[in-house]
């Protein structure tokens, strides 16, 4: 009976370390002017201690998840151990430059994390349990978006971020030890060492198809969360209330990605749940920018983020199911794709900051060119399904 035994526990430890790289990632999302004041530096200065992720992730995200595929629970917990030590790091002195070299530090660790996501689902659980424990690892990075959010409205002042830092790195440090533990034995359903892992997942072509197809929402999404307050402020909206829809937008996501994705997998609609998320999430942006405003930006943002993020934790799935012992590579091909995606398309949309109408309506196309290849899907998915079982 071992064989079929779930160890949810690890999955557990591994979302608190999950989402402690978000945490620390965007500790100063919500505070980016106090901060920019308290450190003597320009707000693109403090940007830039969230922008050196997406940056990292991109040269990192391959040779993490290389090391996942051969040595994983040591890259797992290297990067747990990487992601406390950079927020301790940022405890060294009162300076912009102690915050940007613990920011570079977990910036390092995050590829080893989050490219774990599939992996330690197929490692410590059984087959029927891995979308599950997919949705949970996923769901535990927006639920660091959301802790981080909360804490810069609970501690906006310039003297409270040494608070704010105390509070983030013993969340990190309490992680990577609960990690560490769980970590101790190894899991129970994979094991082996997939040779040219790399050559292997690109040659995939499906693989492939899904790493253009995650362009596209990474990139709304990411362009969302950094420029809707900018968009929405020439239509009275306050900063106040963007923060506020932004905050809705990632735990409507953090809901959608606890239950959607395993509702999807069990009824097999994956690639019309993809497909669906795609299309509203273009009627959502046609929405802001026909009737911009504080109710179109609840409403529109939240059904965006309930929709649109459970599309990870699928996509991710169909990796795990694809590609068996080499998912850390091909997970970290996935997260390599979507956050360059997300700087292309937020560029994008930064160069149409001042022209609301014509950035919304770039989104909603961003949305619609990815609905063709997601049906395209279909073929490729049927085919990974196990047959249904026959009552006799």
């Amino acid at each position: 009976m071992t064989a079929t035994r779930s160890r949810w526990p690890v999955i557990a430890a591994f979302a608190l370390v999950s989402a402690a790289t978000q945490v620390l990632w965007l500790n100063f999302a919500g505070v980016t002017t106090v901060a920019a004041g308290h450190y003597a530096v320009s707000e693109t200065a403090i940007g830039w201690l969230a922008q050196v992720f997406p940056l990292l992730y991109i040269v990192l995200s391959i040779p993490a998840g290389l090391i996942l595929d051969r040595w994983f629970r040591a890259g797992l917990g290297t990067g747990a151990v990487l992601t406390a030590l950079g927020a301790i790091i940022r405890l060294g002195g009162d300076g912009y430059g102690w915050l940007l070299a613990g920011q570079l530090v977990v910036a390092v660790a995050q590829p080893l994390v989050l490219n774990a996501i599939t992996g330690i689902s197929g490692r410590y659980l059984p087959e029927q349990d891995r979308p599950t424990g997919i949705a949970v690892g996923t769901a535990s990075t927006f639920a660091g978006m959301v802790i981080a959010f909360v804490l810069s409205a609970i501690l906006p002042r310039g003297d409270q971020l040494q608070l704010l830092l105390i509070l983030s790195a013993a969340f990190a440090v309490v992680a990577a030890v609960i990690l560490l533990v769980a970590l101790r034995n190894e899991g129970e359903h994979r094991g082996s060492i997939v040779r040219g892992a790399l050559r292997t997942t690109w040659n995939d072509r499906f693989i492939r198809k899904l790493c253009l197809l995650v362009v596209f929402p990474f990139g709304v999404f990411v362009a969302l969360t950094t420029f809707s307050q900018a968009l929405l402020e020439p239509s009275g909206v306050s900063g106040g209330v963007a923060s506020t829809i932004l905050l809705l937008n990632v735990v409507a996501g953090v809901i959608g990605c606890a239950v959607i994705p395993i509702l999807v997998v069990r009824h097999r609609v994956e690639v019309r749940l993809l497909t669906t998320a795609l299309v509203l999430t273009a009627v959502g942006c046609l929405v802001l920018a026909v009737i911009p405003g504080t109710v179109s930006g609840f409403v529109a943002l939240a059904a965006i983020g309930f929709l649109l993020l459970p599309s990870l934790p699928i996509v991710l799935e169909l990796v795990e199911r694809r590609t068996g012992e080499a998912e850390g590579t091909a997970a970290g091909l996935i997260w390599l794709a979507g956050n360059a995606g997300g700087l292309l398309v937020a560029i994008l949309t930064g160069l149409l900051v001042h022209h609301p109408f014509t950035a919304f309506i770039t989104l909603a196309a961003v949305a619609l060119i990815a609905v063709p290849g997601a049906w395209s899907l279909r073929p490729a998915v049927a085919a990974m399904r196990p047959p249904v079982p026959v009552d006799t």
